[in-house]
């Protein structure tokens, strides 16, 4: 279990930071990166991460979401209650947050699997251009 946790952890923190790169991708929010706001929380309160974290878009057509969507092919869409897979799925924004949400583009929920870090990072990748494409 360690082991795979730790697989999770690594392909998460590589996957929100290949993720933040694309101009396409307006934030990520993940706890274990140095910019995230949670970042100093995080560090002061835990030993490790999980594949687990959002990102918010650029604003989008509902086309060039669902461009998105359909392109993906190592992410299944749904939800993840500790799986080994790598999942994408759109949420609704939070309605109850510490902080106001602003953000307007369409939130996110991924987790990172066991996969290649490199194959999903490349189709995440290809997933966003597409969406770009259709913007």
């Amino acid at each position: 279990l360690s082991v795979r946790l730790q697989r999770h952890w690594e392909n998460g923190v590589l996957l929100a930071e290949s993720m933040a790169r694309h101009p396409m991708v307006a934030k990520v929010l993940h706890p274990a990166l140095p910019g995230d706001a949670g970042h100093a929380l995080w560090r002061r309160d835990f030993k490790g991460a999980s594949g687990l974290f959002g990102v918010v878009l650029q604003p989008v057509s509902r086309e060039a979401l669902g461009a998105f969507f359909d392109s993906l092919e190592l992410f299944g869409i749904g939800l993840s209650w500790g799986g080994y897979e790598s999942l994408a799925l759109p949420v609704d924004a939070p309605t109850r947050a510490v902080r106001p949400w602003t953000l307007e583009g369409p939130l996110l929920r991924i987790h990172a699997g066991l996969e290649s870090c490199n194959d999903l990072m490349r189709d995440m990748q290809s997933a966003l251009d597409r969406m770009q494409r259709h913007r």
